[in-house]
């Protein structure tokens, strides 16, 4: 080295994150999915404490906490009671299934939950014909008003659609058939319950709009079919084997084919569940289809060909350690970001977790006979509303 020079110090060049603050961060990684967060937490020692630290953690993507449900006892008063019971099977309710925040009224039902958000049908103590529709935010007691209009009380499905990481703004569906929609008994379709408009409220416009389905198009859903609102788009199942699609406008976009016909009478239309950004559809086997007492999981793969993988195979016996085809089971729910559903099961209604990967299962707690529905059918399904937390200021609106 020559005399009088100096040694150049070999710096290493930060990363821009570095430069941004904690709130940034957060923000930022608040947007991403709930499994990517996990892998987060394992970028360096600041990301680490960033994740625990109690200001910044319930701004995080949360996972699935548990589920909202309704039971019915005829010898018990009141005869319906709505329950919130925890995804591990353990402890006191995380939640409070009261929603004892929002405003007084004669009747509240839960009917969807959407990334954070519920739908709620609402009657009115002043008029037990007259009801509004409530979005609020569970965690963090926020709430709308969603106004109903003429035929909302007379209707049977309406559902949710929100996307935290697209818009503050959410929008309602309701899907009205043709008798409530007053088409002359002498005009109606033959196929029952066929849905002539789908209405949709926006809650960036304020209104409410419909739209008329076309007179050749068929179809009819079944009162607790789930909701998969996901890139835009509302999916639900309905009878005759398909998926029916619609854009917040309320077009019907198309229709999806189920990867297999209902093998059973007693199961007419199966669920849509959206689990890791894809859409995947259970099918419950019989002794006389050609998966004697399985169950199915196949997953979408294609939406323009309606293509269908079939991801996993387990036997009944597998499952409930049982043999008999007709052990009365339901999946109610898929885990958002792992390959786990959630089952209610036999005749005290235990709910239960099965690890597709492993082939794990896990009993975590019966839920007793009163989780029922009031009417008992074939037909009927009681519906378990899976809740996921947001803790971020989520509504555009609220009081």
């Amino acid at each position: 080295m020559a005399p009088g020079s100096k040694k150049k110090k070999k710096g290493v060049k930060g990363s821009p994150v570095d430069k941004l603050t904690d709130d940034i961060l957060t923000d930022i990684i608040s947007r991403v999915p709930y499994k990517s967060t996990c892998c987060c937490k394992c970028v360096s020692t600041r990301w680490r404490d960033l994740f625990s630290h109690p200001d910044h953690h319930k701004k995080m993507p949360q996972s699935i906490a548990g589920f909202f449900y309704e039971g019915y006892n005829r010898d018990r008063f009141p005869k319906k009671t709505r329950y919130f019971t925890n995804v591990s099977g353990k402890g006191d309710p995380l939640v409070d299934p009261s929603l004892s925040f929002l405003p007084r009224y004669d009747s509240l039902h839960i009917l969807d939950c959407c990334n954070g958000l519920l739908l709620c049908r609402c009657w009115k103590p002043t008029d037990p014909k007259t009801l509004d529709y409530v979005v609020c935010n569970r965690a963090t007691e926020k709430w709308v008003i969603v106004p109903a209009i003429d035929w909302s009380s007379k209707v049977e499905v309406a559902r949710l659609g929100f996307e935290t990481a697209v818009s503050s703004h959410f929008h309602v569906f309701e899907f009205i058939d043709q008798v409530v929609w007053g088409i002359d008994e002498s005009e109606l379709r033959d196929c029952g319950g066929r849905i002539e408009v789908v209405a949709t409220y926006s809650s960036k416009a304020g209104v409410w709009t419909h739209q008329m389905v076309e007179e050749y198009v068929d179809f009819a859903v079944l009162m607790h079919s789930k909701g998969v609102f996901f890139n835009g788009i509302m999916h639900l199942g309905a009878y005759d084997e398909v998926v029916v699609t619609f854009d917040v406008e309320g077009n019907l976009l198309w229709f999806i084919r189920t990867p297999l016909p209902p093998c059973v009478d007693e199961c007419p239309v199966n669920d849509v569940f959206l689990s890791q950004r894809q859409l995947y559809f259970t099918i419950q086997g019989s002794a006389s289809s050609n998966h004697s007492s399985d169950l199915l999981v196949c997953v979408l793969e294609d939406y323009s060909s309606a293509k269908w993988t079939l991801k996993h195979t387990v036997s009944i016996l597998q499952l409930f350690r049982t043999n008999d085809s007709g052990y009365d089971y339901n999946v109610i729910s898929f885990h958002p970001e792992r390959d786990m559903i959630f089952i209610v099961c036999g005749d005290e209604n235990t709910l239960m977790s099965y690890e597709m990967d492993f082939r794990k299962r896990r009993f975590l707690r019966p839920l007793g006979q009163d989780c029922q529905l009031e009417y008992l059918s074939i037909y009927a399904k009681t519906p378990f509303i899976p809740y996921v937390p947001l803790f971020t200021e989520s509504l555009a609106d609220g009081p």
